[in-house]
């Protein structure tokens, strides 16, 4: 299975969170399964440390691919077909990151791990 992280799944991760659901922990934690992280998520990440609602305990430039690294997670870059599907998605969710995370998952045949309900009415699989 090909598996997106959302961003807060991604974090939970890195930090070893209890929120993380043994279902996701067990999903990422299996080798058969390629894990990836979207660069949408690396740039929120960034924007929400630099606007100070985001503490981490470095830098995200070299935090991110820091984690993503020790925990075999590949870097999934934007295309420009991800980028305009999302003129197609109902407005049921607002987030722009989540809203380029389920393009990126329609349009690439990826598994959306994320515990985020509103992400569920899409037409998108999803894990937690």
């Amino acid at each position: 299975m090909k598996l997106l992280l959302d961003t807060c799944t991604f974090l939970w991760i890195a930090t070893g969170d209890r929120a993380l659901s043994r279902v996701a922990r067990e999903s990422f934690a299996d080798p058969h399964n390629d894990v990836y992280l979207s660069a949408v998520s690396a740039w929120e990440i960034a924007i929400k440390h630099a606007l100070g609602k985001l503490p981490l305990p470095r830098q995200p430039t070299t935090l991110v691919p820091d984690i993503r690294a020790r925990h075999h997670i590949e870097s999934l870059p934007l295309d420009e077909r991800a980028a305009l599907a999302v003129a197609q998605l109902p407005e049921l969710h607002r987030d722009p990151f989540d809203r380029m995370l389920i393009c990126q998952s329609i349009m690439g045949g990826l598994t959306l791990v994320t515990p985020d309900p509103l992400i569920t009415q899409y037409a998108v699989r999803t894990l937690w």
